[in-house]
């Protein structure tokens, strides 16, 4: 058994090459060899969301407080709340962020794969994605 104490680990803010707004990032659980897991709490101030992205081993969100919206390309934006969980498929391409009225928390569960990425960042989401319905 390991705890790990969350007095070790900081906050840190989302870097700007994958966020639009402010964005925290806390490392809940980052798994060691043989597992690839990797665990994030992020939470989005309102209106803030993460560029377009993949993973390659795919990603799973569990909305755990406010309003949050989530896009996978070529569907319509859909609202995520509470208890929302959201599957996303290996290399889907997506995005995900807080409604502009509101914050919102989620957890961000995905895998590395043998090479050890487990996100692939691409360009931003335009306002007009973002609002687009």
């Amino acid at each position: 058994m390991k705890i790990l104490s969350s007095k070790n680990r900081t906050s840190r803010k989302g870097p700007a090459d994958w966020f639009t707004g402010n964005v925290w990032i806390d490392e809940i659980a980052v798994g060691s060899e043989p597992s690839h897991l990797r665990v994030f709490r992020v939470s989005f101030e309102p209106g803030a969301r993460t560029a377009w992205h993949t993973h390659p081993v795919g990603q799973t969100l569990h909305v755990l407080t406010g309003c949050g919206l989530v896009q996978l390309e070529g569907q319509p934006v859909q609202e995520i709340h509470p208890g929302d969980t959201v599957v996303i498929a290996p290399n889907e391409r997506h995005w995900h962020g807080a409604a502009a009225s509101n914050t919102m928390v989620h957890l961000a569960i995905q895998e590395a794969d043998a090479q050890g990425v487990d996100v692939v960042w691409l360009e931003h989401v335009t306002d007009k994605e973002y609002t687009a319905k």
